[in-house]
């Protein structure tokens, strides 16, 4: 069974910078395609950036393009979310999650998740 636990999150100014790290126990990460996830209240839970097992391909939501990272080390069990130029919208909790497959896109595909971490972006 694999773990997840978020950390990172807090408040930051808007144009500030922030970096959520996501850290795997119990299998190894390269395993597993990975996510971030976000959701704020009242809204759906949104996949926010995907990264493959390898590490190799990306994707990101419309929102964040440009703006946000999701890089991996392996060797280290830890997938990372860099966020830049972070605005109020951004604002939710944001979770990590683990698929047992090479690429995972869709919410349902990810069956591992971590419990979460504030973000919150002041205007």
């Amino acid at each position: 069974q694999v773990q997840l636990v978020e950390s990172g999150g807090g408040l930051v100014q808007t144009g500030g910078s922030l970096r959520v790290s996501c850290a795997v126990s119990g299998r190894t990460s390269s395993n597993y395609a990975m996510g971030w996830f976000r959701q704020a209240p009242g809204q759906e839970r949104e996949l926010v950036a995907a990264i493959s097992r390898g590490g190799t391909s990306t994707t990101y939501a419309d929102s964040v393009k440009g703006r946000f990272t999701i890089p991996r080390d392996n060797a280290q069990n830890t997938m990372y979310l860099q966020m830049n130029t972070l605005k109020p919208e951004d604002t939710a909790v944001y979770c990590c999650a683990a698929a047992s497959r090479a690429y995972a896109s869709r919410l349902s595909d990810y069956a591992y998740w971590g419990q979460g971490t504030q973000v919150t972006v002041s205007s």
